[in-house]
């Protein structure tokens, strides 16, 4: 994807994950002009957050999803929401300090 296709400076939005519908295909990796994005394994200990069916779809999935290391150089394109087969990525606008709104964020 082209990088002039994201409008938006970095830090006003970022891509939270829904860790109960990621199965870390690697889709959003692929898409993101900014390498916001990298497909890494579910430690054990958020894995206990899961609900039953995040559970078994992480069992299913080897545990991998998409985390976001770099999510402050999103530039809010959503090439990461259109590609994701999941529909496990939303955007979410930061607050004034830099972090997300935790009342609306998944991950």
């Amino acid at each position: 994807m082209d990088a002039r296709e994201c409008r938006q400076p970095p830090g006003l939005l970022r891509p939270v994950i829904d860790r109960n519908r990621c199965e870390g295909k690697g889709d959003c990796v692929a898409v993101c002009p900014h390498d916001v994005f990298l497909v890494g394994t579910l430690p054990a200990n958020r894995r206990q957050e899961l609900s039953l069916f995040g559970k078994l779809r992480g069992y299913a999935h080897g545990w991998q999803q998409a985390f976001t290391p770099n999510a402050d150089a999103c530039r809010a394109c959503g090439h990461c929401v259109k590609a994701c087969p999941e529909r496990a990525i939303t955007l979410v606008r930061t607050s004034h300090n830099g972090r997300h709104d935790a009342s609306l964020a998944a991950d």
